[in-house]
């Protein structure tokens, strides 16, 4: 799948928030998660790569069925930085 550069950037970005589901960005982009994960490796540096994986592996809130009910996809003031 080729994608623009923004479309990369913006899975990135939703790759590294925490509110941010898999299904969402498999909604969005068509990507599910063990391709955003082959997707992430070939982007990032090696060792922003770990500490992506370390962070998001075991995360309840990156995955619908996990996420408690009172997670909600409210939005930090900062979160879209203008550019």
């Amino acid at each position: 799948m080729k994608l623009c550069k923004e479309s990369e950037s913006r899975i990135i970005e939703m790759a590294w928030e925490d509110r941010t589901s898999f299904e969402v960005i498999e909604i969005q982009f068509g990507l599910n998660e063990s391709e955003v994960i082959r997707f992430m490796r070939s982007r990032l540096k090696f060792g922003s790569f770990k500490l992506w994986r370390s962070r998001v592996s075991g995360r309840s809130t990156k995955h619908l069925k996990l996420r408690h009910s009172d997670v909600s996809r409210g939005y930090c003031p900062t979160q879209y930085k203008h550019r």
